[in-house]
Order: structure tokens, then C-alpha cells, then sequence
């Protein structure tokens, strides 16, 4: 839907077809990116919190930062894709179809719909990868909540709070604060292994007793599951995009503003002729992913150091422009001095 609301901006715009197998409202969840205001006023239609300050803490430490002119953003899946929906037009159109109904065949020329077959000349996959079944993930479970009684520090959202249970893997709680009685609360692991719902419910229920939050309604659940990990396309001959296509930030399992630094770019380069799908993450990026992953599987014990560690050796600024892909030289240096440094030397030899 990104790269078809990208394309429906041109001029003229290319006859596409988005085949869409699932409604707004079964795909609705919160997606959430750093923003400057430029960026935020250009998704208002979506934005359902926004943040200047966020947190990161554990028993020993608290980090609070304030993102200058980058704000935290959460936005509505189901107000972005309508957003999405909003832009289109005659040349650039939505086919309803069922989740299994869309067969690409090996050429990426012909598809099939249900009893209906499209002819294309390019075909875009944006399907979910495949996982490997050892591969890292990000996983979790949450609750849309309205409280009885008003919640302190509303206007910080708690991107990591390692005060729960850490007998299973690298575990947290995440927290966005959409009024001071309505909260997104979602217990998050890091792990290769799932974990069933009630341990994930459990963990929030204890949480929220903790803090004295008690509930008064239980607006939604959400639940998902992230790759951390090197991942393959559904059809290596069609041309991936999304997170099959390499848009997933494996250190962090942020993907929607590399999404659309990918659906941007890739409609200028249709738009010109060219049809390759351009990389949104550096190859230097993903090797640094890939090694600090190696360090949260090979040290457990230093999981929530390391990422504590990296929030205090960053203003806010840098923060958010580390998680977002564009750190300079010097966020990157703070980072890498701020990091243990025999275990990450000994997985780098090992890589």
C-alpha cells in the first residue's frame, strides 16, 4: 500500500494493482518510527501518539531522553493504510482478494486471483518472509487498556522497562501512554523460542500491579512476531519488498520508516524506467545488527546492560537517529565504546 500510494503520485501513474488479502481492521496493530515534523504532519492521518521523551530502565538505572526535533511516533495501521487508500485512483487500484487466493507464478507475470488471472509486466512480492525456525525473533503479546485511575508520567513512553522476568530471555515491557488512561502495554521478548500467552499476560498483570494500574476496560490485544534474522522471500523470482525485501532493522525490529524509504524510492526508479528494489538498510548496517544479535545470544546475562548501556551514551537525538537508521560517524562511535568490549571483539573473530 506504500509503494502504491507512492506511485498513484505520479505522473502519469503506472496501471498497478495492489492485491490485498486481509481488511483494514483484521490488520490493525501500532507501528512506530521516530519522526521529524515534516515527517509526523505528513502521516497525521494516522498518528494516534506522539511522544518528545522516551525511557529505557532496569533495577539499577533509569535513561529518560528528549528527541529534540525528533518525536516518537505510534501510528494506527488501519488509519494508515485508509490513508494509503485515500491517494489512489483509477490507474492505481485495491483487488479484495482471500489470503491464499493470489498464486504468483515463477516468471512474476502472471497471477492468479481466485478465478480471476492478471498479467503483469513487474510484480512486487510484499508477503512475509520465511523465518529460519532457529533464527532470532522479537516477539510478543499486549493490551490495549483504559485505567480507572489516571497514570503518572503520561507523557513518557517506556520503550524498555527489564523489570520483569528474565529467566526466559532478554525480556520487557513496552509501554505507550496514549492519555493518562489509555495504555498500549506489551510484554516483549527477545528469544528464538515463543513463549505461551498466559507467561506474556502474567508478566503485564504483575506489571501493572506493581505501578498500582488497575483496569478498567480492555480495549484490543496485540500480538506479534519479528525476525531478527536473516530471512528469504516467499518466490526468490519475484522481487521482495517489505521485509522480505530487507526493510526489518534486525537490531530492533523497526521496519516502517524503512519501508517507506524503500516504497519512495523504488516508485522514482519505476518511474524512470528501472525496476531493481533498492536496499533501505546498509550492508555495513546489517553486519553491526548481526554481530550485536550475536552478542544478546552468546551473553544473556549482558542483554539488558547492552542496552542500557547504549541509551546512556546517546542524547536523545542520536538515539533516535541510531534506531532509525541514520547515525553519523560519531553516534556510532559513542555506541561502540559504550559496548562491552571482549564479548563483541570475540564475536566479531567468530564472524
Amino acid at each position: 500500500m506504500s509503494l502504491a500510494a507512492n506511485l498513484a503520485k505520479l505522473s502519469p501513474p503506472p496501471n498497478t494493482r495492489v492485491f490485498e488479502p486481509a481488511t483494514r481492521e483484521a490488520r490493525a496493530c501500532h507501528w512506530s518510527l521516530w519522526a521529524n515534523e515534516q515527517q509526523a504532519t505528513s502521516l497525521r492521518a494516522a498518528v494516534k501518539g506522539r511522544w518528545q521523551r522516551w525511557q529505557l530502565m532496569d533495577t539499577k538505572r533509569r535513561v529518560v531522553h528528549n528527541g529534540g526535533p525528533l518525536s516518537y511516533v505510534s501510528l494506527s495501521s488501519k488509519d494508515y493504510l485508509s490513508h494509503c487508500a485515500d491517494q489512489l485512483n483509477d490507474a492505481v487500484q485495491v483487488v479484495p482478494v482471500g489470503v491464499d487466493t493470489v498464486i504468483p507464478c515463477a516468471e512474476g507475470q502472471r497471477l492468479q486471483a481466485g478465478e480471476h488471472a492478471y498479467l503483469a509486466t513487474h510484480v512486487f512480492d510484499s508477503r512475509p518472509p520465511k523465518v529460519d525456525s532457529n533464527g532470532l525473533l522479537q516477539h510478543f503479546f499486549g493490551y490495549e487498556i483504559r485505567t480507572r485511575a489516571p497514570v503518572t508520567d503520561a507523557g513518557i513512553v517506556t520503550l524498555m522497562d527489564f523489570r520483569v522476568d528474565q529467566s526466559r530471555g532478554l525480556h520487557f515491557i513496552y509501554v505507550l501512554p496514549f492519555s493518562r488512561h489509555h495504555l498500549l502495554v506489551e510484554s516483549t521478548m527477545i528469544s528464538k523460542t515463543h513463549e505461551p500467552e498466559h507467561w506474556y499476560t502474567t508478566a503485564i498483570e504483575k506489571w501493572l500491579d506493581a505501578r498500582g494500574i488497575s483496569v478498567s476496560e480492555q480495549l484490543a490485544q496485540e500480538v506479534g512476531s519479528i525476525p531478527m534474522c536473516a530471512v528469504s522471500a516467499q518466490d526468490p523470482a519475484l522481487a521482495s519488498i517489505g521485509a522480505a525485501g530487507g526493510a526489518l532493522r534486525r537490531s530492533s525490529g523497526y521496519a516502517f520508516s524503512y519501508i517507506q524509504r524503500q516504497t519512495t524510492e523504488l516508485a522514482a526508479r519505476i518511474h524512470a524506467g528501472h525496476y531493481d528494489v533498492p536496499a533501505p538498510i546498509s550492508k555495513q548496517i546489517i553486519f553491526m545488527d548481526d554481530l550485536f544479535n550475536r552478542v544478546l545470544i552468546e551473553y544473556p546475562e549482558l542483554a539488558s546492560n547492552v542496552f542500557m548501556d547504549m541509551a546512556s551514551s546517546l542524547t536523545g537525538e542520536q538515539f533516535a537517529r541510531f534506531m532509525s537508521g541514520q547515525a553519523s560517524v560519531l553516534d556510532w562511535a559513542r555506541v561502540v565504546w559504550a559496548m562491552p568490549k571482549r564479548p563483541f571483539l570475540k564475536e566479531l573473530l567468530r564472524v
